[in-house]
């Protein structure tokens, strides 16, 4: 596996795991399988896994680091606005996850103009206390929005940016592709940590994974990217595209199932879903909820959310 210096000596691997799939709100791991796939991951050389207080992954990690002799580096993330909630957040992940120091926490912030800064001040001030005691190691912010990339770019209290950035530009909000790659690089140039998210587009772009990779990678210049896995397959296919070793016959070992997101009849329209989706991909009419494929990223925030139990990810 790959790595790449991020200073302090924290040597990354090029490959994050990305934790959201195999949580309750998608595939539903139990901790014990999850821990076992990340376990995998370990003993492959990912050093990287990516998480947050919303995926609800905590056990998965800790079951998967038990007693790992190797070092690990984690982030994570929280909604939190305020400076309690966010203390209550960084708590949370030290405790659940039995670590003293998460080295990466970020201001969740998919769906959020640059006013995040001042909106989420509490919050933001928490981390830079956080960071001071060593309870967190670096201040992060995870987006889809070009406009905040740039905006975290300039401001010095953010060390790293986790940007929404795919080949067909498929969820990036306020811009489009080439927007994003010009925030990356504009980020880049102040010195942030970049590691990509939606390289995949949410399961849209697994027919075409080494070039979505690579226009990641290549294109866009990230150096790091989070993929979400579920399955042992899944990972050994993703390590054989980091190293360009692809071919048919790995492929048939994770292949692509169509995902989509399903409303079911029994919803009441109570619009609690609309403010969870980072994309604007629903929509009410007729009395019912509403998907627009073209914008769904099948993130599965909006599953939880709803009161009703309508939703559901197959």
């Amino acid at each position: 596996m790959q790595t790449i210096d991020w200073g302090k000596g924290w040597n990354i691997s090029k490959l994050c795991f990305g934790t959201l799939p195999m949580g309750p709100l998608q595939k539903n791991l139990s901790p014990e399988d999850g821990g076992r796939l990340i376990r995998d991951a370990l003993e492959k050389g990912v050093t990287f896994l990516d998480t947050a207080q919303v995926y609800k992954t905590y056990p998965h990690i800790r079951t998967g680091l038990e007693d790992w002799p190797g070092q690990v580096y984690i982030a994570s993330k929280s909604t939190a606005k305020t400076y309690q909630e966010m203390k209550d957040a960084v708590q949370e992940a030290r405790s659940q996850l039995n670590m003293d120091c998460i080295h990466i926490f970020h201001l969740h912030a998919a769906r959020v103009t640059p006013e995040v800064f001042t909106e989420r001040a509490g919050a933001l001030e928490y981390l830079k206390e956080a960071r001071a005691k060593n309870h967190i190691g670096r201040i992060g912010i995870a987006t889809h929005s070009v406009s905040v990339v740039g905006a975290a770019a300039d401001n010095q209290d953010i060390e790293v940016i986790f940007p929404l950035i795919n080949k067909e530009g498929i969820g990036i909000l306020n811009g489009n592709r080439g927007d994003m790659e010009k925030a990356i690089k504009k980020a880049q140039k102040k010195g942030k940590l970049i590691y990509a998210m939606k390289v995949f587009a949410g399961g849209n772009l697994l027919n075409s994974r080494q070039e979505a990779l690579d226009y990641v990678m290549k294109k866009a210049g990230v150096d790091v990217v989070a993929l979400g896995m579920v399955s042992k397959d899944e990972l050994l296919v993703n390590l054989a595209l980091l190293k360009g070793e692809c071919d048919e016959e790995i492929l048939k070992k994770a292949p692509v199932k169509d995902k989509k997101l399903v409303i079911q009849n029994f919803c009441n329209a109570c619009q609690t879903c609309l403010s969870q989706c980072p994309n604007n991909a629903l929509y009410i009419e007729d009395e019912q909820c509403h998907v627009r494929e073209e914008d769904c990223i099948l993130c599965g925030y909006c599953g939880p959310a709803c009161p009703q139990f309508a939703i559901r990810m197959i």
